[in-house]
């Protein structure tokens, strides 16, 4: 499968199939170091997702379209932080995405508009325990990849993977933004529930491309 309308369709439809596995987890996580809803918040989202991808009755366009009607659902649905973090994230994506199908460097400028979305709304930055340690390296990774002359389905891979491995290294980590800066040390030695729902949704869209 080719990074094109389809492919935004089913990484949304595998994304809420990954964070209704993962629910509990990203639920245990949040109660650890935040308020304990990551995971219920999220699955909230993507489940109303489902529906109005059920709801369409043409083809979008563009991919951008797709990540559009992402933006906006989670905004309206998601509580907390997270609706308006990935709202903005996907909203972002959606403006680098007005195409059919996504080249490798459109895949990159999806993956760093998005985290410019996160950032311009977060107002982090790498180091302090939240997705952007997820989504930071996975631009970084695809960026390398598009340079090496990768296609568009293993620049995903890449920020997939390097996703995964920043979620990990946030473990460690003290938190100094948000609700988890309340605990100060006591934030390390868990991984940021954030950065856990960024993996598993960088990976949807690698495993659905490919």
């Amino acid at each position: 499968m080719t990074a094109d309308v389809r492919w935004a369709i089913a990484w949304m439809r595998d994304t809420a199939a990954k964070i209704a596995e993962h629910k509990a987890e990203l639920t245990t996580l949040d109660r650890e170091i935040g308020d304990g809803d990551h995971g219920e918040n999220l699955n909230r989202g993507f489940t109303a997702l489902l529906a109005k991808l059920d709801e369409l009755t043409s083809e979008p366009a563009t991919v951008g379209e797709v990540f559009k009607l992402a933006a906006t659902t989670l905004m309206s649905t998601v509580g907390g932080a997270s609706g308006p973090l990935y709202g903005t994230a996907f909203l972002r994506a959606a403006k680098a995405a007005d195409t059919p199908e996504l080249t490798p460097a459109d895949v990159v400028a999806v993956i760093e508009s998005a985290l410019g979305g996160l950032v311009l709304r977060g107002k982090a930055a790498v180091g302090e325990k939240t997705m952007i340690d997820a989504w930071t390296p996975a631009l970084e990774a695809a960026k390398a990849a598009e340079a090496a002359g990768s296609d568009a389905g293993e620049v995903l891979r890449a920020a997939a993977d390097a996703a995964a491995q920043g979620a990990l290294d946030t473990i460690p980590l003290k938190a100094t933004k948000g609700r988890a800066s309340y605990l100060g040390d006591r934030s390390m030695g868990h991984k940021d529930p954030g950065a856990a729902s960024t993996a598993l949704i960088l990976e949807s869209a690698a495993h659905t491309v490919n």
